[in-house]
């Protein structure tokens, strides 16, 4: 098989192309399992250049197709309403997300801000052909519990309904909606104790599989993890493993990122990393403390992209140790570019951070802080292409994406 898939699509034909396996005799129908990270960056994870430790990423790379080329639409909604429904996002509701919807679209088709109802959806069609479906993580595809999505084809769900939320507990990320609203199969829920939301999610999607195995029949698992989207939070061991690691800064890490993509001909030698952003301040410029303070957010960052990757490998793991793996279709990808925007100018978030949070340096990373990682390391994560989520530019609009068949 290929390891590399040099043109691809838009997202929508990757859930054609799922769908597609719904089509064939009971006898042959595989399992399916989609991860979708969220905002993670091109050039993140080992099998795309990155320096993250990600191993478990990088086997299902080479047992894999790599798509290089996987397009997305630069916001994460409509990429998850095209994903979903194997339509343009404007037929599907999001043309735009809800939360960014201008005044001249709103109330218009198109952007009724929801994955509406002039769609079918991929588990729709799945559970009409003998699949059981399943769904963990974000959903931001409707808030109320006729859009949720045990009302659009999951047989079992518990979903985060907002666009992101802290990883340890149920603040979410904008100050005038401080609450994050999850559901369990349609019903509001409040969370459990303990809860790290990528450990969380992969013990609930394994439970939702087994609770059904004796059943024999396929199943489609949609794991939508949260990570690596802000505010940035891992657990302590994952923070104190990458202590130190981006003390050399933005350029010389993307520049180490660029080399590696070229070897690994993801990128031609010939390719340059875009560097758009000319304005912001460069890495000799910093002060110290300034970079200490830079650095320690992309440790976070990459301690999050680990903790996800651990987490996909005690999945496939388990999937194994079940003797389902060999039939399971496996597709990994981004919902778009990464996220070099900050979270402080949404209205009353800087106020917010302020009075609820402790973002000391010591404490970043922690349940109690919300911090990003800023423009700078969003165009690293975007390596080797320009600007980042939310523009309709190669950074915003190209995604690491693997398939293993």
């Amino acid at each position: 098989m290929k390891n590399k898939l040099s043109q691809w699509g838009k997202v929508s034909f990757a859930a054609a192309l799922i769908a597609s396996t719904s089509l064939v005799s009971a006898t042959e129908q595989p399992n399916i399992l989609l991860i979708v990270a969220d905002d993670l960056g091109y050039s993140d994870i080992g099998a795309f250049g990155g320096e993250i430790e990600t191993p478990n990423l990088d086997d299902l790379a080479s047992s894999g197709i790599r798509l290089t080329d996987f397009h997305t639409a630069p916001t994460c909604s409509p990429t998850r309403s095209m994903l979903l429904s194997g339509t343009d996002s404007h037929r599907a509701g999001l043309g735009n997300m809800a939360e960014l919807l201008q005044p001249e679209q709103k109330g218009k088709p198109g952007y009724e801000g929801y994955l509406n109802t002039s769609v079918a959806t991929l588990p729709e069609v799945l559970r009409d052909n003998g699949y059981s479906t399943y769904m963990v993580g974000k959903w931001h595809l409707g808030r109320s519990e006729d859009q949720s999505p045990a009302a659009r084809g999951f047989d079992k769900s518990f979903a985060l309904i907002q666009g992101g939320a802290s990883h340890f507990d149920q603040r979410a990320i904008i100050s005038k909606d401080p609450v994050a609203i999850y559901r369990d199969n349609g019903k509001s829920v409040d969370l459990p104790e303990g809860f790290f939301s990528t450990d969380y999610y992969t013990d609930l999607v394994m439970r939702y599989i087994d609770e059904d195995l004796e059943q024999n029949r396929p199943f489609f698992a949609y794991v939508a993890y949260t990570a690596p989207h802000w505010p940035l939070q891992a657990p302590a061991d994952y923070l104190k493993k990458y202590e130190g690691k981006y003390e050399a800064g933005y350029e010389q890490i993307r520049q180490a990122r660029l080399k590696r993509m070229q070897a690994m001909g993801i990128i031609d030698s010939s390719v340059t990393a875009h560097t758009p952003m000319t304005q912001l301040p460069r890495w000799e410029e910093l002060t110290e403390a300034q970079r200490k303070l830079e650095a320690r957010r992309m440790e976070i960052y990459a301690a999050m992209v680990d903790n996800m990757d651990h987490n996909i490998g005690r999945l496939i793991d388990w999937l194994d140790e079940k003797g389902e793996l060999d039939n399971t279709l496996i597709m990994f990808m981004s919902d778009n570019g990464a996220d070099g925007n900050s979270p402080e100018v949404l209205p009353g978030n800087k106020a917010w951070f302020a009075s609820d949070y402790d973002n000391s340096f010591e404490n970043m990373g922690h349940p109690n802080s919300y911090v990003w990682y800023g423009a700078q390391w969003g165009q690293v994560s975007a390596t080797p292409f320009p600007l980042f989520k939310g523009f309709p530019s190669q950074g915003g609009l190209i995604a690491p994406a693997i398939l293993r068949l």
